[in-house]
């Protein structure tokens, strides 16, 4: 009888030895978790954050918190989503109306379908390049874009009008690194071949 508490106490005694082991190992173990986990969030939101473009973070990202590059990110993507359904529905709204004028008249008897105009004009960090085409001449306002994104140039938005027998075209584009400039006379011999 007297030894059955002993024998219990040192029962106990080895069990919450064990315990404190196995504890202390899960501790470390959930610390290593933890640490991995954090690692690899810092990897995923670094190389989110490279696929914008720098100027757009303000202020820059390297004096921004996590959260607050996350939040920037967020507000680019929401941009660029704004901007491709505005381009979508000028791209379908060019589509409408040269398949209209297309049918009214016949492209083929069209008298100023061999009008090409290019004219760039340079203003500031701005640029504007107005488009002049005949109704005859068919070419992809997503290929002007492509264009201008490739020289470092934003559009930001584009109106188009038809006078006569012609389509205007008139985009306002923002350059994307304003101190390195824009080289215009690329612009216009490639927007030239395009047109042509």
């Amino acid at each position: 009888m007297n030894c059955f508490p002993r024998d219990l106490l040192r029962f106990f005694g080895g069990f919450m030895e064990n315990y404190s082991i196995n504890d202390a190992s899960g501790k470390l173990d959930r610390k290593t978790v933890e640490r991995n986990r954090r690692i690899r969030m810092n990897g995923l939101i670094h190389e989110l954050t490279s696929l914008v473009p720098p100027q757009h973070f303000v202020p820059s990202k390297e004096q921004l918190s996590q959260r607050d590059q996350i939040d920037q990110v967020a507000a680019y993507i929401m941009q660029l989503k704004d901007r491709v359904e505005k381009l979508r529905k000028t791209k379908e709204l060019v589509k409408r109306k040269i398949k209209t004028k297309g049918s009214n008249t016949g492209n083929s008897a069209i008298p100023g379908s061999r009008i090409r105009v290019v004219k760039i004009r340079e203003i500031g960090s701005s640029l504007e390049v107005v488009l002049v085409t005949g109704l005859g001449k068919n070419f992809g306002l997503h290929e002007v874009i492509i264009v201008l994104e490739e020289q470092g140039v934003e559009v930001v938005s584009i109106s188009i009008s038809t006078m006569d027998n012609r389509i205007c075209h008139i985009l306002h584009a923002q350059v994307k690194v304003s101190r390195l400039g824009v080289d215009t006379l690329t612009i216009y011999d490639r927007l030239q071949k395009l047109i042509n």
